[in-house]
This record gives structure tokens, sequence and C-alpha cells, in this order.
């Protein structure tokens, strides 16, 4: 059997480092796991509610591909109490994750052979999806020296070698946490509404950060589209839910697209995340938590000699310069989870250039766990 060029693409090395987990686990070893994004709480005790209530009154059949009309207008609701932005219910696509909302972005926007800018460091299937869809990934090199966020200039320098018919942003970014402050937004918006590019913005870790919130990229460029989930700051990983806001000439196309795709988003989830908005008293304490181990690890990493990061002012990750402990992320931390049950995720998994000098950790376990993973790793590399 023949298989597709498509096909052929890099893993999610993530995912291997959690299989990888998973055989120590099943051979009777511990792990501690600071390698996956995923919270470690279950979702609010209200969204729980709301799904016992509609498996018992709804039959649970498709809903529209657009999602249910109410979880639409509670996501429109949000926008004007989170951000003071009004939205128009009618231009929120709810998705199957935020996984789906890419896909469908990129299938809407994107003829097969175009060129759109994605920072990195940056998640990996943001390139490998479109790679899948002969649509042409180039990767922005972001430094500490512009917060690991692109700027203009590098856009510049990326476009030399053909247009770019669109930009992907993350604030907070995965791995580095980094985002982007509200002039970098406005000079970002601005070189995309003047060169003819889309717009695309991932703010799926809204919520979670330590210091000011984060900025929704509809405030500088109205025509953006907007992805977010429902996975990391409300909990819900495998609800598997998440959605859009799309300009109104982008609205029909994404929907045919859905349809035939997806035909509708999970509809239990759809049901119980309508709930998840009434749900901030007890979403705000998961992140007191995650601020906790922020802090604890940016005070003992650098007693086991890690110690320069990028700066992680939100989503649960801190990515780590090991550049003087190793020039092979991945062996270092098939080494790390051997010899010390700690796993984490190479920064080739972000970045295929640099990414060989760098590891990412996730703080999202509870504060007992990342405390022993520090003290494990203190003892290692003392």
């Amino acid at each position: 059997m023949k298989l597709s060029s498509r096909s052929n693409i890099s893993p999610f090395i993530v995912m291997e480092v959690m299989a990888a987990a998973a055989a120590r686990e099943a051979e009777g070893g511990d792990v501690l796991h600071l390698e996956v994004g995923q919270p470690s709480f279950s979702a609010p005790a209200g969204v729980l509610a709301a799904a016992q209530a509609a498996l018992r009154g709804d039959r649970i059949g498709y809903t529209l591909a657009l999602g249910l009309p109410e979880l639409r207008r509670r996501i429109a609701g949000h926008y004007a109490e989170q951000y003071g932005q009004a939205v128009n219910p009618d231009c929120i696509v709810v998705t199957t994750g935020s996984s789906a909302a890419f896909l469908l972005s990129f299938l809407a926007l994107f003829d097969p052979g175009s060129r759109v800018a994605i920072a990195s460091p940056g998640y990996p299937a943001y390139r490998n999806i479109l790679k899948v869809l002969n649509i042409e990934p180039v990767l922005v090199p972001c430094t500490a020296a512009t917060g690991f966020q692109p700027t203009p200039e590098l856009l510049r320098r990326a476009g030399q070698d053909g247009p770019l018919a669109g930009l992907l942003l993350a604030s907070p970014a995965n791995p580095t946490g980094s985002m982007i402050s509200e002039a970098q937004f406005r000079a970002l918006a601005a070189h995309c509404r003047d060169h003819d590019m889309a717009l695309i913005s991932d703010e799926i870790y809204h919520g979670i950060t330590y210091g000011a919130a984060a900025h929704t990229a509809l405030r500088f460029a109205p025509d953006a589209i907007i992805i977010n989930s429902f996975s990391k700051y409300f909990s819900m990983t495998g609800w598997r839910l998440g959605w859009m806001i799309v300009p109104e000439v982008m609205l029909r196309a994404v929907e045919r697209i859905s349809q035939n795709l997806f035909i509708s988003p999970p509809t239990l989830s759809q049901h119980a995340a309508i709930a998840a908005f009434d749900c901030h008293a007890e979403l705000k304490r998961n992140v007191e938590v995650y601020a906790a181990n922020r802090e604890l690890l940016l005070r003992e990493l650098p007693k086991a000699g890690i110690s320069s990061f990028a700066p992680a002012d939100g989503a649960f990750y801190l990515y780590a310069d090991v550049s003087h402990l190793t020039q092979d992320s991945e062996q270092f931390c098939r080494r790390m989870l051997a010899e010390t049950g700690v796993a984490a995720t190479p920064g080739v998994d972000f970045d295929p250039e640099n990414g060989h000098r760098f590891i990412r950790f996730s703080f999202a376990e509870s504060t007992a766990i990342v405390a022993q993973a520090a003290a494990r790793l203190k003892d290692w590399l003392k």
C-alpha cells in the first residue's frame, strides 16, 4: 500500500513522551508528568452537573454544524463580560476542540501552496496541519530579544521569499508562555492589514496569566479569526470542544466545510459548556495553583542548574534553555525520564532548528507533584 505524501509529517513528540511515560508506568515505575499541557483538575462542578442533566433530558443527537445557539450566545456574552467586545453570536462557530478550528481556518482561508507565518518556537500542530494541507508553514525564528513573539520586521524578512497569506499568533503562547503587548498587537495587526494577510489568533490560554490579562486580537483587528477552547482554562480537555469567531464573509465557507468534515461538535460537551461561564470562581482557584507551581519551579529549578527561561507570563509552561547541559533535548528527556521518572517535552517538538537546546516543563499538575519533580531534578543534576 502506498501512503500519500501528506501523511509524511513529523510526529507530535509530546504524545510520544506520554507513550514512553505510560510504558514506564506499566512496568511498575513511577512518573511525574510535567510533559503534557493538560490541567490536573477535572471539569468544574457546574459543567459536570449540566452534563448529567443533559444526559437525563436530551437525546444527544446532532446539533447545527455551527453549534448550539444557546452556547454561541453565551460565548458572545463572555466577550462582552471579559473583554468589553461586542461579538455577533452568528459569527461564532463551535468546533470539535481548537484543533478542528485550526483545520477549518486553514481550509477556508488558504489555497495549497500558500505561505503562512508562525512563530518558532510554537505549537507543533500548527505547522503539521498546514503541511498536511499542502500549505507552507513559514517558521519565524523568535528569541528572547523579541520576547519569543514575531515582529513586523521579522515578518518582512519572512516575506522576502514570497508573499505571506497569513499570520498565526498565540498569546499566551505554547511552549514559552510569552504574551503580546498592546503595542505589539497594534503593530502586527497593522502589518497584516497593509500586506493583505489573514490574522489568526490562538487564544486558548486566555484566563491563565500571571499579571496583566491577555488581549484578544479582536480589539486590534475586527476581521481577525479568533480561536479558543474549553480545554485549558476551563479544564475540559477530553470534552473536545472549542470555538472560533470569524468575519461574516467567512462564515458560510466554514459552515459548509464543517458540515462535511464533522457534521457537528460533540452535543453533550456543548450542553455542559454552557455552564462553564458560570464557574469562574472555581476556575480562578485553579489558576492560583498554577501560579504557585510556576513560582515553585522558578525558585527551585535554578538550584538544579536550570535558570534561563522564556518569559512565562501566561499558560502553564516553563521553556528552559538547557544548552549548558545538552545539545540533544530528546536524548536528555529520555535520560531524565529513565533516571528520575520526571517526564518533560524536548524543545525540538516546538522548534526544529533550535529546540535541541530547550525543554518544556508543564506545571499544570498538583503542587505536590511539581515540588517532587523539582527535588528529583536537583538531586539528579547536582
